[in-house]
């Protein structure tokens, strides 16, 4: 407990079904966690902020309104998801304005987010910033796993999310001598009622056994923001029920 005292934490996208978790366990270990959301209301003495992270213009906006506020922000999470309504369409029927739309949306949003976000960190001498990747960005998917649903993997998830832990390791080593550290979690499939026969497969595949729940992926999003991870730096932190080691 306390791990996270006093600390100005700010998560993107904390009102999904990941964000609430992380809300929750860096509340629980002491830190001041702002919700920074799409759903949100800008209701800073309640720890919300709205925030659109495809608009750089409101990124620079709502940085602006958290320094001003709290003055200095000491860890921030990559979580938020955005994509376009054709999300989950299957590789060749992709049209290449929704492919365009959503790297931009999610990889160019992180960018932005952490090029205006490692600079106050910089300026601090301190900071701890985690994004949030997936196991889709170190293997290939199993499509088997989505046989007799109507599921699939979009390619550019995969995309994104394996560009994102490049790019961490590419700013870890950049920003390292400030002595600010960016990592990365790559989580595997957590559970969101999917069909059963995905449900089972994905399962039957995991040597734990069972898909994930939010709360098994919040605590090492909190050990990476705190100072027990303080000579990790330019990690991929996978939680995954052991899916990536077989």
């Amino acid at each position: 407990m306390n791990r996270l005292k006093d600390k100005i934490i700010v998560v993107t996208g904390g009102s999904g079904l990941l964000g609430k978790a992380f809300i929750s366990h860096i509340k629980n270990e002491g830190g001041i966690a702002i919700n920074a959301d799409i759903n949100c209301e800008d209701r800073l003495g309640k720890n919300e902020i709205n925030i659109d992270i495809t608009s750089a213009k409101n990124i620079d906006e709502k940085i602006n309104l958290l320094i001003q506020h709290f003055g200095r922000i000491d860890g921030w999470v990559n979580n938020a998801y955005p994509r376009t309504k054709d999300w989950g369409e299957k590789f060749e029927d992709i049209p290449f304005q929704s492919w365009e739309q959503n790297v931009s949306w999610q990889m160019n949003s992180y960018f932005y987010c952490m090029q205006k976000v490692l600079e106050i960190m910089k300026n601090q001498k301190s900071g701890s910033l985690v994004n949030i990747s997936s196991i889709y960005g170190v293997v290939g998917p199993d499509f088997n796993i989505y046989d007799s649903t109507k599921m699939t993997m979009p390619a550019a998830y995969s995309a994104i999310k394996g560009g994102i832990i490049s790019l961490t390791k590419y700013l870890a080593a950049y920003y390292g001598k400030s002595n600010v550290r960016i990592n990365c979690v790559s989580p595997g499939g957590i559970f969101d009622n999917q069909p059963k026969s995905f449900v089972q497969y994905y399962e039957n595949k995991t040597p734990l056994g069972r898909m994930a729940n939010p709360e098994d992926i919040a605590p090492s999003i909190t050990f990476l923001l705190s100072e027990e991870s303080r000579y990790i730096t330019g990690h991929n932190l996978i939680v995954d029920g052991g899916w990536t080691s077989i």
